[in-house]
């Protein structure tokens, strides 16, 4: 039955889904079909029509405006020159016009897609008219050639959908773009090619005025990140290219490409090239060095080649003993390395890593004053998640005045090249706390390094916000106020309950230090965490949750359930939520942990205890903290892509950690919510943080441990014959 019912919701679901991007994308559907529906009537789909008189009449090119074949840019639209062209064209069309139509809408899209078209189309024609009556070659052969579909279309309309997108991937899909139409140009230059160069122009200038907005010449500024992005997009194009002319000879506008250099040559390059972009995306200043002078060096001696090539082509290659390549190879070469030269010189801020691996171990190893951020912390207050941060894991960036006082901190932690800031900074205000933020990733960018922040509320959100940063809700952190915290009415029968039969079965509630706790409970209390640890499968879970070592500290609060015979049925642990001043005014809760066979609603009794107790001593919160990835994703159609990544590793990791149960009982306390955010660079950073995190969470977890842990979880979710 339970088959029967998942196969219905997804049919069901798959046909919403259908239905609401049919919705979404008309006009592209109708230009899909229509390419499909007119290659079945004529034909084409199987008889290609380049060998076929039909060319001649649907085809567009300055021989057809010549012919007066005025109707071929509408009607050349919707064909392929050979059935296998089919296949990329219209899902091509599908792609391009699709993720266009869905940023621009139905009648923008439509604007954009044919007005570049048109563009591409009769652009090209304009141009080739006065250069086919000259001697150049090139403009000989492609002024006698036709076209068919509506690529160039396509591509204008992407260009322009462009303006909807948000720093940084406005300008990062905009690069790609011209590099892909001026490159393509100049390599191969066939008459589509000249076509779309054309058509992405236009689309680039008409997007701002489709939106309502005014062109901006100047551009936006690029951070710090963005600048490595852009050299490490650069180098990888530059060896992609050379790699493609070597291995894939063309004949475009500038002449043939006929390179005499060996594959060994060309290869060793390219790498050359590939480790250079990857110290750049790292933000290398031995990398920057290096690819600057290369570069430079590279650049100087084409331009030598190139003037001997065009000024006295007689003089190289005597005796076979030098060799030159084409100029086509040449130009293109010396546009590629001032490309390069040009973000270097233009990005120069950006690369001031001067440490190695090692270096910077060191640096971070001197960033250990947990002393000074305690008392930080004590005097300015933080927020629910701040104590984490004084964990002996953690490192603390202490940001100081011009006489070396202390001001704020963040504390943070490295993982695979990426620094994880913890919860929010600690600073006298919000300015100070801002400005604690802005030196931290100064800082840390300075050293190489990709810098998120984790678990931090809306205040860090919205100072990442206005620096071009994206977020994402991860948790939800369920908040209990206690001055108003009363267990009366129908949603608090389990914890009466829990009480009550407490009571009964002479279960009592002790609160106090742990490292203050007789040798037995502390022992109990460790043999209970044991049991829970080896029931995961997994080694126990660090970052942003504490185990018993972190419940000894002594400013952190354990509440205990024992009986009459001195038996531990269950643990809780308490972190402080300080106030300026020093004064613990809420308390955050951390281990929760309970006798597998003892009494069974301990940890109601545990959590309802210790808001009572914490409400006697005037504090005015409790938090029961925010189970990691239990809030992330979503059920509706329009979740963020992110939020259903999240989501589904949540998913993965319940059947080991029980983070969405865990989330689930919380309810039980009638909390409120407050959004817990992940604040990072841009979705490309994303990979990384991702690794990152997993190495925060089980730093103690072999790749062994968490194919072991797949293995069982797949095991306990199998259906039992």
């Amino acid at each position: 039955m339970t088959s029967d019912v998942t196969s219905d919701d997804t049919d069901e679901a798959v046909a919403a889904r259908a239905g609401r991007i049919a919705r979404a994308v008309p006009f592209t559907i109708g230009v899909v079909a229509l390419m499909v529906a007119i290659g079945i009537a004529t034909q084409t789909l199987w008889d290609p029509l380049e060998d076929r008189s039909l060319l001649g009449t649907v085809a567009y090119g300055l021989p057809a405006f010549q012919d007066g074949r005025w109707w071929t840019p509408l009607t050349g639209a919707f064909f392929a020159l050979t059935p296998a062209q089919y296949l990329p064209v219209a899902a091509g069309a599908a792609v391009l016009l699709g993720w266009s139509e869905w940023r621009l809408g139905t009648r923008r899209v439509a604007v954009a897609a044919v007005s570049a078209h048109l563009v591409g189309v009769l652009g090209a024609a304009f141009v080739l008219l006065p250069l086919s009556s000259t001697s150049w070659g090139w403009a000989q052969r492609t002024a006698e050639a036709l076209d068919t579909g509506f690529s160039a279309g396509a591509l204008g309309a992407v260009a322009a959908a462009t303006v909807t997108l948000r720093p940084p991937w406005r300008g990062r899909l905009r690069l790609l773009l011209s590099l892909y139409v001026v490159l393509s140009f100049l390599y191969i230059g066939v008459l589509w090619d000249l076509e779309h160069l054309l058509a992405v122009g236009f689309g680039l200038a008409l997007g701002p005025f489709l939106v309502g907005r005014r062109p901006v010449l100047t551009g936006a500024r690029f951070s710090r990140h963005e600048w490595r992005m852009v050299a490490f997009t650069a180098f990888l194009i530059a060896a992609a290219v050379r790699l493609l002319l070597y291995f894939v000879p063309s004949d475009g506008p500038l002449g043939a490409t006929t390179s005499d250099s060996n594959a060994i040559t060309v290869l060793v390059g390219a790498a050359v090239s590939v480790l250079l972009a990857n110290g750049l995306r790292r933000g290398s200043r031995r990398a920057w060095y290096l690819a600057g002078a290369l570069s430079t060096l590279s650049l100087l001696a084409a331009v030598v080649v190139l003037w001997v090539e065009i000024a006295a082509p007689d003089q190289l290659g005597s005796g076979g003993t030098v060799v030159v390549s084409s100029v086509p190879e040449l130009v293109v070469d010396i546009v590629l390395w001032a490309l390069q030269i040009l973000v270097l010189v233009l990005g120069r801020a950006a690369f001031r890593a001067r440490t190695s691996r090692r270096g910077r171990r060191a640096v971070l190893a001197e960033m250990n004053d947990r002393d000074t951020a305690i008392a930080l912390l004590k005097t300015h207050g933080g927020t629910t998640m701040s104590w984490m941060g004084t964990w002996e894991a953690n490192r603390w960036f202490v940001r100081r005045d011009a006489s070396g006082e202390p001001l704020g901190y963040v504390a943070f932690q490295v993982h695979r090249g990426v620094a994880i800031a913890l919860g929010d900074a600690v600073a006298a205000d919000e300015a100070g706390r801002s400005a604690v933020l802005d030196a931290f990733v100064e800082a840390q960018e300075a050293q190489g390094l990709v810098v998120c922040f984790f678990s931090v509320t809306g205040e860090v959100e919205r100072w990442g916000g206005a620096r071009g940063y994206r977020d994402l809700v991860v948790a939800e952190e369920a908040i209990i106020d206690l001055p108003t915290l009363e267990f009366k009415g129908k949603q608090w029968q389990s914890v009466r309950t829990a009480l009550n039969r407490a009571g009964k079965e002479g279960i009592t509630y002790r609160e106090g230090r742990l490292a203050d706790m007789p040798r037995g409970i502390l022992t109990q209390v460790r043999a209970i965490s044991e049991l829970w640890v080896g029931d995961k499968g997994l080694p126990e879970m660090a970052f942003t949750l504490g185990g018993v070592d972190e419940a000894l500290d002594p400013d952190t609060v354990v509440g205990l359930a024992i009986d009459a015979d001195a038996t531990v049925h269950g643990v809780t642990s308490w972190l402080p939520v300080y106030a300026a001043g020093g004064r613990p005014h809420g308390w955050t809760l951390d281990v929760m942990r309970r006798l597998p066979d003892g009494f069974r609603p301990v940890t109601e009794f545990l959590i309802a205890s210790a808001c009572l107790s914490f409400k006697e001593q005037g504090a005015d919160l409790v938090s029961l903290s925010g189970a990691p990835l239990a809030h992330a994703g979503g059920d509706t159609a329009d979740s963020e892509p992110l939020d259903r990544l999240l989501g589904a590793l949540g998913e993965a990791l319940e059947p080991l950690y029980g983070f969405r149960s865990l989330e689930s009982f919380k309810q039980k306390f009638s909390p409120r919510g407050e959004a817990v955010y992940l604040v990072f660079p841009d979705e490309a950073a994303l990979p990384r943080i991702g690794l990152a995190l997993t190495s925060a969470y089980l730093p103690g977890a072999s790749m062994r441990d968490l194919a072991a842990a797949g293995l069982k979880t797949i095991r306990e979710d199998a259906p039992s014959h």
